[in-house]
């Protein structure tokens, strides 16, 4: 698993409605959008803009790291060598490096809180379920 990009995305799947669905295609046919995708994104992006403010001081609030946060073996080595827990809470991505053992990041990480994408090798991810929220 290598290092996920800022540019990187993920896939969700949303079910519609034939009328919805009808007058989205109808504006990608006019020309208003180039794919159902790109009507859909704008769709998100406006809503999230809306409530920038909201989000905003919720990230706060809460502590959150907002974007990307990549975790290698290195990190949570020295987080071992000072008998430190992690506790990752990230609204966007986190990841864990391809090269980081089951029992370190059970040695390392004590709570894991991610709204968005967490990646990280499936033996990892097993491993940490139970303080996975």
């Amino acid at each position: 698993m290598s290092k996920p990009k800022p540019g990187d995305t993920e896939k969700i799947t949303i079910n519609l409605g034939p009328v919805d669905l009808g007058q989205i295609d109808l504006l990608v046919e006019e020309g208003f959008y180039s794919n159902r995708t790109d009507l859909i994104r704008t769709a998100i992006r406006n809503q999230l803009a809306t409530h920038a403010q909201a989000i905003q001081e919720t990230v706060t609030r809460r502590a959150l790291v907002l974007g990307l946060q990549h975790f290698t073996r290195r990190d949570l080595e020295a987080a071992r060598a000072a008998n430190e827990k992690l506790d990752i809470h990230v609204l966007g991505l986190a990841s864990i490096a391809s090269d980081v053992s089951p029992e370190l990041a059970l040695a390392t990480i004590e709570s894991i809180v991610v709204l968005g994408a967490f990646h990280a090798p499936a033996a990892v991810k097993a491993a940490l379920a139970g303080r996975i929220r």
